[in-house]
């Protein structure tokens, strides 16, 4: 196909560097966050405005050329991977705070701003943006839309789809949709759930506004060490069991918590199975009680020990070791494939037995660090590329793991998305009738398949070539999960 005419257009349409056709240009978009898995795209677009994205849109479009959407490229699912036939569409020019509306609690900004910039924006009016991914310095909104980005705090501040009152859109077709608007509520379908998580298969980001929260009188950290593993997913049960609802609750197990430890030195005890940290946040009055609370059930659950953080130093070293977590693991071997999956959190210890055991199956070390409070798992398989196989094992391996949270009542995704990772786990969630259904769905808005193809949703013929991967007369379609 002579793509001579697209790409004169393009150059027209993207001035002053904003577009990239050599090979050392295009080089550093070949990945995302999964950097397991590479692509050269055969063209990077960097628009600076609106105008821009539309008449990029319409190139493509009349030139039959497939477009990946991407945001700051920290997406861990590969979702962003690009395509050796398509543009590669980069929002990151697009970066201004556009408003931000102290009167209604609500910012609006472009897709290229980083998710912690809106934070740092808003605090001199006491407030702060909720959604907190690891990424946050770095992420952009347009990507958490994409992949309904979540965080520490999302226990009680919801995730990117809990955060946003409004979005304009940019379909395939050239069409802007806007939708929701300033207030917290909207009338009518509720299209923004279904582009929040939708993963640049639906449109393009083209402005987001987004829940403001003011910042907690007070709060306060707990660190609590727990013997075992079940001990602290019983802990975590119990607390939300009663009916309290931290600020954050997470989980380390001992690998996690002795990389952390030699890598920042935040003070964590080295004789921990497994460590809680839980924040707490609201009136003084609140969080004094719901403190109290907490140490009671720790203690109950069979913690060695509760250590309280009330001042903001005391808070950050406790956070520090989490926060640095993915880093340290990843001192721990040349390389570490992090999954995201999402179980129930009364199966936690469950779960996290049987990926020991896993590991030992394997022949493969497991960190587990994770949002402990939404059941929101986050195995770290350590490997070694070098090694022939190495890589092939920790994918069967992390597969494994997805398939076992769908089997205790999971799903396969918590915050990372499903992008090209995932695909044949949503075999084991979804059945052929739901599948098809999304199909309809994205052929709706993109008939021709031009948004990110090849992405999240599985098509029937490859659930079939995997196995069809769903329960039949009560029997597990996964033969290794019937050990665990």
């Amino acid at each position: 196909m002579n793509r001579s005419p697209a790409i004169s257009a393009l150059a027209q349409t993207l001035p002053d560097g904003g577009l990239i056709l050599d090979e050392a240009g295009r080089r550093p978009y070949e990945t995302d966050g999964l950097s397991a898995i590479k692509q050269l795209p055969w063209a990077v677009a960097l628009p600076k405005s609106e105008e821009q994205v539309l008449e990029v849109l319409r190139i493509c479009r009349e030139h039959g050329i497939p477009i990946v959407p991407r945001g700051a490229g920290t997406g861990l699912s590969g979702g962003a991977r690009p395509r050796a036939d398509g543009l590669l569409l980069s929002l990151s020019r697009m970066n201004r705070i556009v408003e931000i509306d102290v009167d209604n609690l609500v910012a609006r900004v472009q897709p290229g701003v980083r998710n912690l910039a809106v934070s740092e924006a808003v605090a001199e009016h006491g407030l702060f943006y909720a959604p907190d991914p690891s990424s946050q310095i770095a992420c952009s909104i347009g990507g958490n839309v994409a992949e309904n980005a979540g965080g520490v705090h999302c226990l009680k501040y919801g995730l990117t789809v809990h955060n946003v009152v409004a979005l304009r859109v940019a379909t395939i077709d050239g069409e802007v949709l806007q939708l929701g608007g300033h207030g917290h509520d909207a009338f009518g379908i509720d299209w923004l759930a279904l582009m929040c998580g939708s993963e640049g298969m639906l449109g393009i980001v083209l402005e987001a506004t987004l829940r403001l929260t003011p910042l907690p009188e007070e709060k306060r950290v707990l660190m609590a060490a727990f013997p075992s593993l079940a001990a602290a997913g019983d802990a975590v049960a119990a607390l939300i069991g009663s009916g309290l609802i931290p600020a954050g609750l997470e989980m380390m197990d001992a690998l996690a918590v002795q990389a952390a430890e030699d890598f920042v030195h935040a003070g964590y005890p080295r004789d921990a199975a497994a460590l809680l940290l839980c924040e707490l946040d609201g009136t003084a009055a609140e969080v004094a009680q719901t403190s109290r609370q907490t140490i009671e059930v720790f203690n109950a659950s069979g913690a060695l020990s509760v250590e309280v953080a009330e001042d903001a130093d005391a808070q950050a070293r406790m956070w520090l070791g989490r926060k640095a977590a993915f880093p340290a693991v990843g001192r721990l071997a040349p390389d570490y494939y992090c999954m995201d999956g999402t179980i129930p959190r009364h199966r936690i210890s469950e779960v996290l037995d049987a990926i020991a055991r896993m590991s030992q199956e394997y022949g493969l070390r497991v960190a587990n660090v994770f949002h402990a409070g939404d059941g929101n798992l986050h195995p770290l398989i350590l490997y070694d590329a070098n090694v022939p196989g190495e890589l092939e094992k920790a994918e069967t391996f992390g597969g494994a793991i997805l398939e076992l949270c769908v089997e205790v009542g999971g799903t396969v995704t918590g915050e990372h998305g499903v992008g090209v990772e995932k695909l044949d786990q949503m075999c084991a969630q979804f059945p052929p009738a739901e599948l098809e259904q999304f199909m309809r769905l994205k052929a709706a808005f993109d008939e021709h398949k031009l948004l990110n193809p090849g992405k999240a949703v599985p098509t029937l013929t490859r659930c079939a070539e995997v196995g069809g991967m769903h329960v039949h007369d009560g029997k597990l379609p996964f033969p290794h999960l019937e050990r665990f």
